[in-house]
């Protein structure tokens, strides 16, 4: 085993912890990404008794009391007795999975973790999904209310499986009296995501839907997990959004990234990304390429009222993204003749498109056209 990671190292022993009078807090998909970090930030923490830590291998923060099993499985319950809250962070949105075995992962995960936690006598379960839920529709507000209505589809990744989630964790309560639910919605996630959204910043043009009008709020992971620990500690609950301050426009976002536009009709880039999509050429679907045309800013406000304040603004996690994603640009039209590589996603395809464009250039001069 490594050894501690520096955010953790100097926390006490678990042995010690026992004249702490915080809460008992149970993490799922405790061994990675998010998980992993909020893990540590717990591992660390004055505030915090005791963290159970449940995975389907065991992580390197030594100060938690890991079980290792699937999050479906009903004996997690026994896992959680004694816990105060549980942070339910085992959710796969990864492009790559097929996505009838992923909505099986997350719909079936989050109703066994509720389940078993009001079985074990938790009181609080802290949910995760994403302001995507809210939909990117070109009449929203901006920014829109935490009480706005959710107004999206399943037509982009993983969103239904949010919608899902949030579904069952408000009829938990009712179901499970004297447990309550908080769910926490990131904006566009940064630092060690790999999702639709980030790919956009992997393509050599930034695709743009003609008469549409993008705004960008990004969320770094480090606030979310400051945000999430805040959950943890019902130091704010309900329904609530993380995000940094404002937005950018995409005119602010090429600026700021030196990625020129490639500029498109709207039924060309739907048309194609829906083509694509459905021969297998690339993961996103093309309800993807909503969240790049249309507003979906939401304001942050429950978190700013409880006293929390994000640590990164959008300038500074747009600049960590293209540093993230720096030497990941191909030429569209390779990647596209690659399926292995041609995850390019890009919210949509956007690197598809382009590949395509140029593919529907060269058979129109074959064929005379």
């Amino acid at each position: 085993m490594s050894s501690p990671d520096p955010q953790v190292r100097g926390a006490r022993n678990p042995s010690s912890r026992s004249a702490v009078r915080g809460p008992v807090v149970a993490v799922t998909g405790a061994a990675s990404g998010v998980g992993d970090l909020l893990t540590r930030r717990l591992a660390a923490s004055e505030e915090i008794k005791r963290v159970v830590a449940i995975d389907e291998r065991r992580g390197e923060v030594a100060e938690a009391q890991w079980h290792i099993l699937d999050v479906r499985d009903p004996a997690i319950a026994e896992k959680l007795r004694g816990a105060d809250v549980v942070v339910h962070l085992a959710v796969d949105l990864d492009l790559e999975t097929d996505p009838a075995a992923r909505t099986a992962y997350n719909v079936r995960g989050t109703q066994t973790v509720l389940t078993a936690a009001a079985a074990a006598g938790v009181h609080r379960v802290v949910l995760c999904t994403s302001a995507m839920v809210y939909g990117a529709l070109p009449d929203n507000d901006i920014p829109l209310s935490e009480d706005a209505e959710l107004r999206a589809t399943a037509e982009a990744t993983g969103v239904g499986d949010m919608l899902e989630i949030e579904r069952l964790g408000r009829r938990a309560p009712r179901a499970h009296p004297g447990l309550h639910v908080t769910v926490v919605r990131p904006a566009v996630l940064v630092g060690g995501t790999d999702t639709a959204l980030t790919r956009y910043f992997e393509s050599p043009r930034l695709l743009v839907v003609a008469g549409s009008r993008p705004t960008w709020q990004f969320c770094h992971v480090e606030d979310l997990v400051s945000a999430l620990e805040y959950a943890a500690l019902e130091k704010v609950d309900g329904e609530f959004a993380v995000g940094c301050e404002g937005w950018l426009e995409q005119e602010e976002v090429e600026e700021l990234s030196g990625i020129r536009r490639m500029e498109l009709p709207s039924a060309v880039a739907l048309g194609t990304a829906a083509r694509l999509h459905r021969i297998g050429l690339t993961p996103s679907p093309a309800g993807d390429l909503a969240y790049t045309m249309h507003p979906w800013v939401v304001s942050v406000g429950r978190l700013h009222d409880a006293g929390w304040r994000p640590k990164w603004t959008n300038e500074e996690v747009l600049a960590a993204l293209l540093e993230e994603v720096e030497g990941r640009h191909t030429v569209a039209g390779r990647r596209l003749g690659r399926k292995d590589a041609t995850a390019a996603g890009a919210a949509g395809a956007t690197v598809a498109l382009l590949g395509t464009a140029a593919l529907v250039r060269q058979m129109r001069k074959r064929r005379g056209l």
